[in-house]
């Protein structure tokens, strides 16, 4: 199992920037593809990022342009770059890791670890 811990969340206003890392402890990261989810106010856990191995990267289409994902492998360490950032990306940020492969990614069933999150909330 590994361990994951998030930092860089905080309070900005709508168009300002934040850097969330995500760093890993336990197992190396190379063999896993890493994900952001986050979960608003009232609202479903919802995947804003993904990375496979590769470093091939999907978002959902309202961060698309905006948020960039990325990783570190020898710092086992998952980023998210978000900039133009918007009220409504106000949530709770997890970064997971992905453990199964036998459905879509945007199932969080696939992922066997999770962090606690780090809260983003940007004022209007």
């Amino acid at each position: 199992q590994v361990q994951l811990v998030e930092s860089g969340g905080g309070l900005v206003q709508a168009g300002g920037s934040l850097r969330l890392s995500c760093v890993a402890s336990g197992r190396i990261l190379s063999g896993y593809d890493m994900a952001w989810w986050r979960q608003g106010p009232l609202k479903e856990r919802e995947l804003v990022a993904y990375i496979d191995g590769g470093h091939q990267p999907y978002y959902r289409d309202s961060v698309r342009g905006r948020f960039t994902i990325s990783r570190d492998n020898s710092k086992r360490t998952v980023y998210l770059e978000m900039n133009d950032l918007r009220p409504e990306d106000t949530a709770l940020y997890f970064c997971a890791c992905r453990t199964s492969y036998t459905g879509s990614r945007n199932n969080p069933g696939e992922y066997g670890d999770w962090g606690q999150g780090t809260q983003v909330t940007v004022s209007s």
